[in-house]
């Protein structure tokens, strides 16, 4: 059976839609979500409402007090907390194959009671945490008094050009696209709508993640980019996996990129981009087009 496939990119990536997939449909992003937490956290800093080295305690009135977190850590992962949230340990505790149905911000809040002995002797390291960014996107929402999607709309999605609600966590039904069996059947999906939702539960269309791609790393209308993007030497990119897709958005520096998306096929997506992006060459530049 075929792989429901999405790829958009730059110069010298020819896209592709296929098997199934459309790029103007509602897709589950994963963790991809974790990108436009940090850039509404990047935004709030620059309007001057709320700063990266804000303490976390001054946010969330149930974090003890000393922990030394600030939001700058909780959006490089270097906050000290464990990927998944208490109780998550790989084996669900919400419904069967629903592990995030029961997090709840109830839930959540009263975790963060604990925080110190979570994070003991583990704050400065690098490590991906889906719990943190659950926290991040509860510090901003509280501290702002705004829903998480209000937050999107008005500092990310609007600025750019792109319509409120173009991201969002709760898609029209007919418009969502999702991964469905040999009989067609639609195959269950993860709930995460509720306080992981900042690290993984926002749906785009690709065509709006990849205008997204290319206004936050290759036009940068907002400037450097937020600390959300993983980097390497000369490209920047996240990736994103739910129960039933995943997706990879990359770019160097230089100016190219690509978005892939697939439905129902957590594997190889990675490699899918990556492939595609090798197959490119660096622009010329005046300076090197001159040397020949």
């Amino acid at each position: 059976m075929w792989t429901p496939i999405c790829l958009l990119g730059g110069a010298g990536i020819t896209d592709r839609v296929a098997h199934g997939h459309d790029a103007d449909r509602f897709v589950e992003i994963g963790s991809l979500t974790k990108v436009l937490t940090g850039t509404v956290l990047a935004r709030l800093e620059a309007e001057g409402d709320l700063g990266f080295d804000t303490p976390l305690e001054e946010c969330l009135d149930e974090v003890p007090r000393g922990t030394g977190i600030t939001l700058r850590h909780l959006a490089e992962h270097t906050s000290g907390l464990p990927r998944l949230p208490v109780g998550l340990t790989g084996l669900p505790t919400g419904p069967p194959d629903d592990p995030y149905a029961d997090f709840t911000e109830a839930a959540l809040r009263e975790s963060l009671r604990d925080l110190d002995r979570l994070t003991a002797g583990r704050q400065g390291r690098e490590e991906y945490s889906n719990l943190g960014y659950a926290v991040l996107g509860l510090a901003l929402t509280t501290v702002t008094g705004r829903s998480y999607q209000q937050l999107l709309d008005t500092h990310v999605l609007l600025p750019l050009g792109l319509d409120a609600g173009a991201m969002t966590a709760r898609p029209p039904e007919g418009r969502r696209l999702v991964p469905r069996d040999l009989f067609g059947r639609p195959r269950p999906l993860w709930t995460l709508t509720g306080a992981i939702l900042p690290a993984g539960g926002l749906w785009a269309a690709c065509r709006t993640v990849a205008d997204l791609l290319v206004a936050l790393l290759v036009e940068r209308r907002f400037g450097e980019p937020a600390p959300s993007w993983q980097r390497g030497p000369s490209l920047r990119w996240h990736d994103g996996a739910t129960r039933g897709s995943s997706a990879v958005a990359a770019a160097y520096d230089d100016g190219r990129w690509v978005l892939v998306h697939r439905l129902g096929h957590l594997t190889g997506t990675s490699e899918v981009a990556k492939h595609a992006l090798r197959r490119t060459t660096p622009p010329r530049t005046a300076s090197s087009a001159d040397e020949h």
